[in-house]
């Protein structure tokens, strides 16, 4: 187990983690206290507690509109994917389409191909 020591508006806290996870639980303490401080600066020295409050909401807040800001990529994440599979699915009708209408022109070509090959051949048989 853990243990770091870290100092919120002029407090020294001990705390235990996992290890490893040291560096990780100072650098939000660190944060949090940017926080603490900016709420002393703003209200003055309104006790322990109350700053340690504040700026804990402040840093819930941020949490809570990260999550809406998530929820909303996703749900715009969701109406591409959407979005994509219609476009996938028109593109592969239009492929479709595109193979059909290039087999038929080539059949054409075929056959045209053919009466050109049958009027030469039968016209030089006249000639003869």
């Amino acid at each position: 187990m853990g243990q770091v020591s870290v100092t919120l508006n002029g407090r020294n806290y001990r705390l235990e983690c996992s290890e490893g996870e040291e560096a990780h639980l100072i650098a939000l303490a660190d944060y949090l206290g940017t926080h603490v401080d900016e709420m002393r600066r703003k209200f003055g020295q309104v006790g322990d507690d109350r700053l340690i409050l504040m700026a804990s909401l402040v840093v819930a807040d941020e949490l809570w509109e990260l999550r809406r800001e998530i929820d909303d990529l996703k749900t715009t994440l969701a109406g591409a994917r959407r979005d994509k599979s219609a476009a996938d699915e028109n593109a592969k009708s239009i492929e479709a389409d595109l193979t059909e209408k290039i087999g038929e022109a080539a059949e054409r070509l075929e056959l045209i191909n053919a009466r050109f090959a049958g009027a030469r051949s039968g016209g030089a048989a006249q000639r003869r």
